[in-house]
């Protein structure tokens, strides 16, 4: 795959990619370098990487127990407590080698420690390679909401290594999966119609992959402060994040994962689009079946809807107190900043559950 060279920084795939981490390291000649990982990914990725990278200048790891529960301000002082005494200094880098908690952490800790140090994001999981590495978002959660406190801070570089897929589960592959459905849906019909022939048991990094990935980059370079055209990459996630905050936090519910609760935030705003957008209401089905061959159904009791609701209320893209959407007219053809009434979100949450 050729590389992908964005306003601020480059994308490298597989061999291409440590050829020219390695050129970057040797070329800036830090101090130190910190290898960030999560216990997952120590076990699973570390060595892999290690492999790859010529260690020219003294490198350590340091790791955090994994799962988006720690991605908070504690586990950010004890990261930060860690570099701080093993000497990291401006001239320093860390490697966030790990899913999207990871590159968010990871990126968040870089960017506010002696108010700023270089970072490279490496992927190992397809959500993070399709989306959470890219972009220059970064942060934590508070309170257990989703990304509260974070800053819009690139990477020096983004490393795509495809071969750490291999090591995952096929409930992460699904997970990002999700993100690029949603990547077709804001884009075009002809992306859609490529992505609905995908069968994510049989998944390799081809073109579908690529052009994620491509589609991604493109709107965050033409938006990088989610001004407009960014906020279209929020399409399924005001219900999504909402959705995935509430399972985390309550006991009645098993965590699901980032992927699988956007996919229900599709559906659910799928269904505001023909409420609200006249959204043609065959092919919103076409899109909810395919997601539903992927993702389980869940169905929310009316004190859930409740409870998610309020979640919703403290969105990113809310302003006076009001939940903003995005929507679809059509097929690569979304709209944002879309308000909508209570009673009908409660509605478009009896769509999902009544949906077959």
């Amino acid at each position: 795959m050729d590389s992908i060279i964005t306003d601020n920084y480059p994308i490298h795939f597989n061999n291409k990619a440590y050829e020219e981490l390695n050129i970057f390291v040797e070329k800036n000649n830090f101090s130190k370098i910190i290898v960030l990982t999560d216990s997952n990914t120590k076990l699973l990725c570390l060595e892999k990487f290690y492999s790859k990278f010529n260690k020219t200048c003294d490198i350590a790891n340091i790791s955090f127990n994994s799962g988006e529960k720690n991605k908070n301000l504690s586990t950010c002082k004890d990261l930060w407590t860690s570099i701080s005494d093993y000497g990291l200094d401006r001239s320093s880098l860390i490697i966030n080698l790990g899913g999207g908690v990871v590159t968010d952490l990871g990126g968040f800790v870089a960017s506010t420690f002696m108010r700023g140090i270089q970072f490279i994001n490496v992927p190992t999981t397809l959500l993070a390679m399709v989306d959470a590495s890219i972009g220059g978002k970064t942060g934590i959660d508070l309170n257990n909401i989703k990304n509260q406190i974070g800053v819009i801070n690139n990477p020096s570089m983004v490393i795509i290594d495809s071969d750490f897929l291999e090591t995952l589960p096929l409930e992460e592959i699904k997970s990002g999966f999700s993100e690029m459905i949603k990547h077709s849906l804001i884009t075009g019909i002809k992306y859609w119609d490529s992505m609905k022939l995908i069968n994510i048991n049989t998944f390799c990094p081809g073109n579908s992959f690529f052009n994620s990935i491509l589609i991604k980059s493109k709107i965050v370079d033409n938006d990088p402060f989610e001004k407009g055209l960014r906020k279209f990459l929020n399409y399924g996630h005001t219900v999504g994040h909402a959705i995935e905050t509430y399972c985390l936090n309550t006991n009645s519910r098993k965590d699901l994962s980032h992927g699988h609760s956007i996919a229900l935030g599709m559906i659910i705003e799928g269904h505001l689009s023909t409420v609200i957008h006249n959204f043609n209401k065959k092919l919103n089905s076409e899109i909810n079946r395919f997601i539903l061959i992927n993702f389980e159904k869940i169905i929310f009791t009316d004190q859930e809807i409740e409870d998610i609701i309020k979640l919703m209320r403290f969105d990113k893209k809310n302003e006076n107190g009001q939940i903003n959407f995005v929507l679809l007219k059509t097929v690569g053809e979304p709209v944002f900043d879309q308000k909508v009434d209570v009673n009908t979100i409660k509605k478009s949450f009896k769509f999902l559950n009544e949906f077959s």
